[in-house]
C-alpha cells in the first residue's frame, strides 16, 4: 500500500489535539518515567497556583463592586470620613491587583513556555529520527514548512490555549459571582401584565442573559467568515516565510546567477498571497467590527438605563444604582466571552490545525513504513558476514510507482564498484542503504561492524566552528587540533586551520569545490570501513579530483568504495561498474567491468 492511499486522521478536533499535546499534563502517570513524573507534580502545583490566581482576579471586580456602592453611597450622604475610608479602600484593592497581576503573568508564562518546550521537544523527536525529515517531503497532505509549524504555529497553540481557558475560567467564576449579586440587587418587582399583577424575582439578571445571548449569537454568525479568513492568512504568511527561508539558504547560488530579479518575483507572487489573506481578514474584522463597536457601547450605558427607573422611584440609593449597573456590565462581560476571543480562538485553532498535520503526517509515515504487511525495503544487519547485499532489491517511488526493477546483488569487502546511469535512481540507491529510503521491495544485509561514511555532492555545514564541521555528525571535541589540522592540509585546505574554532556560515564563506574537499578532509578524520561517495568530485577540477581519489587509495586501501558519477578519471580507480539504464518507465540494473564493452546481467 502506497503512502499516498492514507488518509488524514478525521476525529475530533479537541480529542487529536489532547492526544498529541495533553501529555504535558498528565505525562508523568502514563510514562512510568520518575523524572517525569516530578516534573508533572511542578507543572501541577504551577496550574493549581494559576487558579488562586485567577479567582483572586475575580475577587478584585467583587471589591470593587462593593468599593463603588459605598463610595457613591458616601457621596450621596456627602460624608468625609466615609469618603476618606474609601480612599484607603481604593489603595488596599490596587495593592492586592498588583501582586496577584504580577504572579499571574509570571505562574502563566512558565507554564506556557513549558508546554511549548515540550511540544516542540516531542515533535523535533518525531520529524528528526530514521529520516523522517526527509520522508515526510514526499508525503501528500497538508504538512509543508515544518519548519514554520514547529516555530510559530507550536508557540501560538500552546499560549493561546492558555490564555483562552484562563479567559473562560475567569468569565466563568466572574458570572457565578456576579449571577448571585445581580440577583440580589434586583430586587422583586411587581409588575402587571393582562390586567394581572406578579412578581420577578431577579429580572434584571434574566435581561443580562437575554442581552448577552442575542449579542453572542450574532457575533458567532458575522464571526464565521473571520475563521476562515485567519486559516487562509495563516497559510500564506507560511508560504511566504519558507520562500524567504529558501533564498536565505541558497543566497550565494542566487548572487552568482544573478537571479535576484526572479527571486523577487516570485517572493512578490507569495506576497501577493500574504496580502490577500490580510485583506480578506480586514473585511471579516470589519463586518465584526461594525456589531462589536455598537455593542461595546451599548453595554456600557444599557445597564444604567434599565437600573434607573428604580433609582428615580427612590426603591435604591445611588451607591445601589452603580453597584447594579456594574454587576450587569460584569454579568454581560462574562458572558460575552465568545464575542471578545473569536478572534485569538480562530488563530489558534488555525496553528493547531497546522501542528496537527505535521504530526499526523509523521505518524501515518511510521505506520506505512513500519507497519505489519507493508511492502518496503528490508535493511538489517548481518550476524557474520561481511559483504554487502541486494536480495530481489526494487526501489519505488513513494506513491507506488517503481523506479528500479527487483536485482540480486553482492559488493564484497575492499572493492571498487562504481555506478553510472540514471542519477535519480543512484541516489535512491544510496538512501536505500542509508535506511532513509524505504519505498520499494526485497532487501538489503549490511556488513556487520562496519563504520560507514556518506558523503553527498555537498556535504551538510552547521552553522558552527569549523572544527564541528569537520567532526560532525559526533561534537567538536572529538578532533584534536593535530588531527583536524593534518586533515585540512592532506587536502589542500591548509589555510584554514587558523580559522578551526571560529563560528562561521562555511557553506556560504567556502566555494562549492572547498566544501567537497572539506568532505574529504571529515573522511580522514571518520576513517570508516565502506566509503559511499555522491558525487563527491563533480565540483572539483580533474587534477583535484585525481588527487582526493588517489588520497583513499592510499588511506583506505583496504575500505570499500562505492562510487556515484559520470566522470572519466572515476574508472581508472574502480574495478566494477554497476549502470541504471532506463527503459520506458523503469530502471534495470546491468552489470559490466570498467574499461570493458562486455555485459554482465545481474541475476532477479
Amino acid at each position: 500500500m502506497s503512502i499516498a492511499s492514507k488518509t488524514p486522521d478525521r476525529s475530533g478536533f479537541t480529542r487529536r489535539f489532547l492526544r498529541l499535546a495533553g501529555g504535558f499534563w498528565a505525562g508523568g502517570f502514563w510514562s512510568g518515567d520518575p523524572s517525569s513524573g516530578r516534573r508533572n507534580w511542578t507543572v501541577w502545583l504551577l496550574a493549581g497556583a494559576l487558579g488562586l490566581l485567577t479567582v483572586g482576579q475575580v475577587v478584585v471586580p467583587i471589591l470593587l463592586n462593593l468599593w463603588s456602592q459605598h463610595l457613591f453611597d458616601a457621596l450621596e450622604q456627602r460624608s468625609m470620613d466615609r469618603f476618606v475610608l474609601m480612599i484607603a479602600a481604593a489603595g488596599g484593592i490596587i495593592l492586592f491587583n498588583i501582586v496577584n497581576t504580577i504572579l499571574h503573568l509570571r505562574v502563566k508564562r512558565r507554564l506556557q513556555l513549558g508546554w511549548r518546550t515540550w511540544l516542540t521537544q516531542k515533535l523535533l523527536g518525531d520529524w528528526l529520527t530514521r529520516g523522517r525529515q526527509h520522508q515526510v517531503t514526499y508525503l501528500p497532505g497538508e504538512h509543508d514548512n515544518p519548519d514554520g509549524r514547529i516555530a510559530e504555529d507550536i508557540r501560538i497553540a500552546t499560549e493561546a490555549a492558555i490564555d483562552l481557558v484562563l479567559s473562560l475560567s475567569y468569565c466563568a467564576l466572574l458570572l457565578i459571582s456576579f449571577t448571585n449579586i445581580l440577583w440580589r440587587l434586583s430586587g422583586s418587582p411587581e409588575v402587571t401584565l393582562a390586567g394581572s399583577t406578579f412578581h420577578v424575582p431577579g429580572y434584571l439578571l434574566y435581561i443580562a442573559l437575554v442581552y448577552a445571548a442575542v449579542g453572542t449569537s450574532i457575533a458567532l454568525l458575522m464571526g464565521k467568515p473571520l475563521v476562515r479568513a485567519v486559516n487562509r492568512r495563516q497559510g500564506h504568511e507560511a508560504s511566504f516565510r519558507f520562500g524567504l527561508a529558501r533564498v536565505r539558504e541558497n543566497a550565494q547560488d542566487v548572487a552568482l546567477l544573478h537571479g535576484e530579479s526572479g527571486e523577487r518575483q516570485r517572493l512578490g507572487v507569495l506576497f501577493g498571497g500574504v496580502q490577500r489573506g490580510w485583506n480578506g481578514q480586514t473585511h471579516a474584522l470589519s463586518n465584526m467590527m461594525i456589531f462589536s463597536a455598537a455593542y461595546s457601547v451599548l453595554s456600557a450605558v444599557f445597564p444604567i438605563l434599565v437600573a434607573s427607573p428604580s433609582y428615580i422611584a427612590g426603591a435604591i440609593s445611588l451607591g445601589v444604582l452603580m453597584q447594579t449597573a456594574q454587576a450587569f456590565q460584569q454579568t454581560v462581560g462574562a458572558l460575552s466571552w465568545p464575542i471578545d476571543n473569536l478572534a485569538r480562538a480562530a488563530e489558534w485553532k488555525a496553528s493547531v490545525e497546522r501542528v496537527l498535520g505535521l504530526h499526523e503526517a509523521l505518524q501515518r509515515l511510521d505506520r506505512e513504513i513500519d507497519g505489519q504487511g507493508t511492502e518496503r525495503i528490508s535493511v538489517e544487519r548481518s550476524d557474520g558476514e561481511h559483504c554487502l547485499s541486494f536480495r530481489g532489491l526494487s526501489i519505488a517511488e513513494p506513491d507506488g510507482r517503481r523506479v528500479v526493477e527487483p536485482f540480486d546483488l553482492e559488493i564484497r569487502p575492499g572493492e571498487r564498484v562504481l555506478i553510472v546511469g540514471d542519477p535519480a535512481a543512484a541516489v535512491r540507491l544510496f538512501r536505500a542503504v542509508a535506511r532513509v529510503w524505504p519505498w520499494g521491495g526485497g532487501s538489503i544485509v549490511l556488513p556487520a561492524l562496519t563504520r560507514v561514511f556518506f558523503m553527498a555532492e555537498r556535504p551538510y555545514l552547521p552553522h558552527d566552528t569549523l572544527r564541528a564541521a569537520l567532526s560532525y555528525p559526533l561534537g567538536a571535541e572529538t578532533v584534536g587540533d593535530a588531527a583536524a589540522a593534518e586533515a585540512l592540509e592532506r587536502v589542500g585546505l591548509g589555510h584554514l586551520r587558523a580559522r578551526l574554532d571560529e563560528p562561521d556560515n562555511w557553506d556560504e564563506v567556502l566555494a562549492v569545490p572547498e566544501q567537497q574537499l572539506l568532505g574529504f578532509a571529515r573522511l580522514l578524520i571518520r576513517r570508516p570501513d565502506w566509503i559511499f561517495l555522491e558525487d563527491a568530485t563533480g565540483s572539483l577540477d580533474p587534477r583535484t579530483e585525481e588527487a582526493m581519489l588517489r588520497l583513499i587509495d592510499s588511506e583506505f586501501p583496504d575500505a570499500t568504495l562505492i562510487t556515484i558519477g559520470s566522470h572519466p578519471g572515476l574508472e581508472a580507480h574502480h574495478r566494477r561498474k554497476l549502470v541504471l539504464e532506463r527503459r520506458d518507465e523503469t530502471v534495470r540494473m546491468r552489470e559490466e567491468p570498467c574499461g570493458d564493452r562486455r555485459v554482465v546481467a545481474v541475476a532477479e
